[in-house]
């Protein structure tokens, strides 16, 4: 099963990924943590991206990309499958994202849809901030990203969806009840297509 997770901050983009990869026994790829790592360690890469973060800029094409596909080479290794967290974002990251699974006979199954309104994601970001003490949500900073949210990746949307791989998924419920959702929509997913998990 390859998955991409499509869906504003504050969704459970990641809360959901960790329970497809546990479902599923596949990698998670959060590009999220690979980037924070490297802000962390205040590595050249880190001192780049922290600057586009703290702005609530997306971090460019070219840094995330090269790690996708490092990543997805490492999950062809594994057996397989993956899912994707945190790409794609904008329309070039999804062809990029198309390009690579192509060229690795690694294309993904689903996009999956993690859909809810924007009060109620503002509600999560701010209860996320106080939790991680997270200096990328600032509530400018989170308002920003939900703007740059429908402005540059909604679109990928509809590219998804005439590509026949797009599944919705409300995530407005209960993370455990998003979650039972999800494993039931990939389940049904898999058996319509026959994939066996490890394709």
């Amino acid at each position: 099963m390859r998955v991409l997770m499509v869906a504003p901050p504050g969704a459970g983009k990641g809360t959901q990924a960790t329970v497809i990869a546990s479902h599923f026994d596949i990698p998670h790829i959060a590009t999220g943590a690979l980037l924070r790592d490297h802000v962390a360690r205040d590595t050249d890469l880190g001192k780049a991206v922290r600057e586009h973060l703290d702005r609530g800029e997306l971090v460019p094409d070219a840094i995330v990309m090269t790690m996708v596909r490092e990543a997805i080479v490492a999950a062809k290794a594994a057996g397989g499958g993956y899912v994707l967290d945190g790409v794609p974002r904008t329309m070039e990251q999804a062809r990029a994202a198309y390009r690579i699974g192509l060229e690795l006979n690694m294309t993904a199954d689903v996009a999956l849809h993690l859909q809810a309104d924007d009060e109620e994601l503002l509600r999560r970001l701010r209860a996320r901030a106080v939790v991680e003490r997270r200096s990328d949500d600032t509530e400018d900073v989170m308002r920003h990203r939900l703007r740059v949210y429908y402005e540059v990746t909604h679109p990928i949307i509809a590219w998804y969806r005439e590509r026949g791989i797009l599944v919705p998924i409300d995530a407005m419920r209960p993370a455990k009840d998003v979650a039972r959702d999800i494993i039931d929509a990939l389940e049904a997913r898999r058996r319509t297509t026959g994939d066996a998990g490890a394709s």
